[in-house]
């Protein structure tokens, strides 16, 4: 060992630091799961939103009242869920959808085993639900009516149109416009093919068809086949005695002219069972009153029923009448004076 001192960087220590690095804890999943649930049940909220908006009021009922009682059996339950039949019973929904039992309209427990006696304190309920549930069906029959008849008005109006512009457009109907006119009426789209003094639709006391009668008629038949209403056809003569040797009147000659036109339509396309009624009306009812002799009664009656006069004739002719009385033959439409106007006397604005 030298005599020398050490100098001051010789008795400095050496000073070595290791880090030991620890990675930190883990957390785990479980918050994973919470987020799963949450979704879960987001989606599931949005679900029943949706349900609740795709169904109408009524089935939206009908639904809660399964979910009250959603049981087939009488309850046990020391509060059971009130239902038509009793505790634990029916669904008192007013339509079955295939919930609860379907409970018998009784009040008597015999006769169910399940019934509840006529003085139950919620029996007025009971009958002020009942009510309720009818006058609700009976809005949405009318409100299915409205829209019917709506839709038949507008698809008349529209056929209406297409009539006028073709009598406009065509060679063989534009020289009888004044012979055809087009109206609506309340039992649907009525076309009438009148005589001119100087041009009859048929030959005199016959049901033959002029040419150009028959032409008009296959020129509209191919428009009736367009639109699904069935058609009603009418033949009308002026007062003038008709009697021919076979006995026949102006009541056999105006049904033999209306089945004559009914054939021409066939002929021009129409389909047989398009047809819903053919009358022959004599002169009950005139075109023109105040002349009864007028050429313009003479007359065929083309009418495209709307749904509801549809129903109603093949309801009055299938089913009796509830009390005893004369029935009326007339439609609506023929049965009212008539409001149509030649085409030529009137721009095609106005029924024509």
């Amino acid at each position: 060992m030298s005599g020398k001192p050490e100098s001051p960087k010789e008795l400095r220590p050496i000073i070595v630091k290791k880090v030991k690095r620890v990675a930190g804890a883990h957390h785990g999943g479980a918050w994973k799961v919470a987020y799963a649930d949450f979704v879960t049940a987001m989606m599931a909220f949005f679900m029943v939103m949706w349900l609740i908006s795709a169904v109408n009021k009524q089935t939206r009922a009908a639904i809660f009242d399964y979910f009250k009682n959603p049981s087939m059996e009488q309850g046990k339950s020391v509060r059971p869920a009130p239902g038509q039949a009793g505790p634990g019973g029916a669904s008192t929904a007013v339509i079955n959808w295939g919930g609860g039992l379907d409970a018998r309209r009784s009040s008597s427990p015999i006769s169910t085993g399940l019934g509840t006696p006529h003085d139950a304190p919620d029996a007025p309920a009971r009958a002020a639900e009942s009510a309720q549930g009818a006058q609700s069906a009976t809005t949405t029959e009318e409100e299915a009516r409205r829209v019917t008849e709506a839709a038949d008005h507008k698809k008349l109006e529209s056929l209406l149109q297409e009539l006028r512009q073709a009598i406009d457009m065509s060679q063989a109907l534009k020289p009888f416009k004044d012979q055809l006119l087009l109206d609506i009426t309340p039992e649907g789209l009525r076309i009438q093919i009148v005589d001119a003094q100087n041009r009859p639709m048929f030959d005199l006391g016959s049901a033959r068809l002029k040419d150009y009668t028959g032409d008009i008629l296959h020129e509209l038949a191919p428009y009736l086949n367009s639109v699904p209403n069935r058609v009603s056809v009418s033949g009308h003569t002026d007062t003038t005695p008709y009697v021919a040797q076979t006995g026949s009147t102006n009541w056999d000659l105006s049904a033999d002219r209306a089945n004559a036109a009914r054939r021409a339509l066939e002929r021009g396309g129409l389909a047989t069972d398009k047809i819903a009624r053919v009358v022959g009306l004599s002169s009950s009812v005139l075109f023109d009153k105040s002349n009864p002799r007028n050429p313009i009664n003479r007359r065929i009656s083309i009418i495209v029923m709307t749904k509801q006069a549809e129903e109603s004739a093949l309801k009055s002719d299938s089913e009796p009448p509830a009390e005893a009385g004369a029935p009326s033959f007339l439609s609506p439409a023929d049965a009212v004076a008539p409001a149509a106007v030649p085409l030529a006397a009137a721009p095609l604005s106005v029924a024509h």
